[in-house]
């Protein structure tokens, strides 16, 4: 009786232990990458970020507009802007897996 308990506990201890480190991956990710123009909070207001006039990821309106597969898009491919970049493309540097992280960490800004 005392095995499958123990058993039980490891697992849960595994999954809290997984859940954790998924979100702290978006998180580095987010300011190893984006928090430069971003701003920490997504909020956009970084020197670079008013100069290119980014979007507001802590506004509830700009979150309504963002589709899910433009966000992907965008991290993976990068935006052009007048054939000139705007966002570099992140799909060497981060897996499938991190970029549907990374957009479900900005989901989470919204205030």
């Amino acid at each position: 009786m005392k095995k499958p308990l123990a058993l039980a506990l490891l697992a849960a201890s595994l999954v809290a232990a997984t859940s954790v480190g998924y979100a702290a991956a978006a998180a580095d990710n987010w300011d190893n990458n984006c928090a430069k123009c971003h701003g920490a909070d997504g909020a956009g207001s970084t020197k670079i970020g008013k100069k290119l006039k980014l979007k507001d990821y802590t506004d509830a309106a700009v979150q309504t507009n963002l589709k899910d597969d433009e966000m992907v898009k965008a991290i993976k491919e990068g935006v052009s802007e007048g054939g000139k970049e705007k966002m570099k493309a992140f799909k060497d540097d981060l897996s499938d897996a991190e970029i549907s992280d990374l957009v479900a960490y900005i989901r989470k800004m919204k205030k």
